[in-house]
């Protein structure tokens, strides 16, 4: 009997460095039936070299491929191409940088296939520094084994690691009939992550079937300054407003929790920079939005009259 057809959409821009571990984490899976469709978002390295010369083994292993290649134009742009191809049962989205354990698809598939009232599932997974090679699990709350994560996804209390995920093709379509997500430089998972999670409660494996590689040329794991962190929480709050309106929940209460949850983080930020205007713009959106507390209340006080 033939297994459900699993889909993999996997972004890239310059990943030559990533993509051997890569292709060959994929060329490893123990399950049988995969999808890979491999987006080269406009890299200008060795992408396009590595990723072409490894048709050959990954067609030899059974597995339908299929590259293209667009103009630079980021990772929600390069997945969304990406969503208009697959043809699977299943999606994951895993990055490029990034590896599945080789049992990772298969472990998934299973649970899905045994628990159909779940329409997505996640694993755990490790973080593994290149530097230090020091290994740390991705999440160690026992918050993050319940199966409502609508909320903590939101306000980003959870973990969003594409690889660690896979949801139901039919999940994606009640989402997004035409397969299209909102486009955005800052990230493309919250996209899809949110309003499934607001249709589907959500599966957990409580094992480590996803690596996070830490390294200096990641660009979503790279240090930024006080400006751009709050610049990010901007982009981030830009993809949180538009999920939303794609997801079963009280859309105004939720914006207005996010729009919160964004100016509670700039605040701090506002505090770092000593900046007095931005203290102050973002305290009170933390009132207009929801209740500043006794805490930010005083912190307010004492920086708004620092010199």
């Amino acid at each position: 009997m033939t297994k459900p057809l699993v889909s993999i959409i996997t972004p890239c821009y310059n990943g030559e460095a990533f993509l051997k571990r890569y292709f060959e984490s994929i060329l490893n899976q123990t399950y049988p039936n995969l999808e890979l469709i491999f987006i080269n978002d406009g890299s200008t390295d060795r992408t396009e070299e590595i990723a072409l010369s490894y048709r050959e083994r990954l067609e030899k292993r059974g597995i339908t491929y299929i590259y293209e290649k667009q103009e630079n134009a980021g990772q929600a742009a390069a997945l969304n191409r990406g969503l208009k191809l697959f043809k699977g049962e299943y999606l994951t989205w895993p990055d490029s940088d990034d590896v599945m354990t080789k049992d990772s698809i298969e472990k998934k598939v299973h649970f899905l296939e045994k628990n159909p009232k779940y329409e997505m599932v996640r694993s755990n997974g490790v973080y593994f520094d290149e530097t230090t090679h020091k290994k740390k699990r991705i999440s160690d709350q026992t918050s993050d084994k319940k199966e409502d994560i609508f909320e903590d996804l939101v306000l980003l209390r959870t973990y969003g690691c594409c690889g660690c995920y896979m949801i139901r093709k039919s999940l994606l379509e009640k989402i997004y009939p035409k397969r299209d997500i909102f486009v955005s430089r800052y990230g493309q998972n919250w996209q899809i992550l949110v309003p499934a999670a607001s249709k589907s409660k959500c599966g957990y494996i409580d094992e480590e079937l996803y690596i996070v590689f830490e390294h200096a040329d990641s660009h979503s794991r790279s240090k930024r300054t006080a400006i751009q962190e709050m610049d990010r929480w901007d982009g981030f709050t830009e993809i949180l407003l538009s999920a939303i309106d794609e997801s079963d929940c009280d859309k105004e209460k939720c914006k207005r929790r996010v729009k919160e949850n964004c100016a509670r983080q700039q605040f701090y930020y506002a505090i770092t920079m000593n900046d007095k205007a931005i203290l102050k713009e973002k305290f009170y959106d933390i009132k207009r939005y929801g209740h500043a507390s006794s805490k930010e209340y005083l912190l307010y006080i004492k920086h708004r009259w620092l010199k």
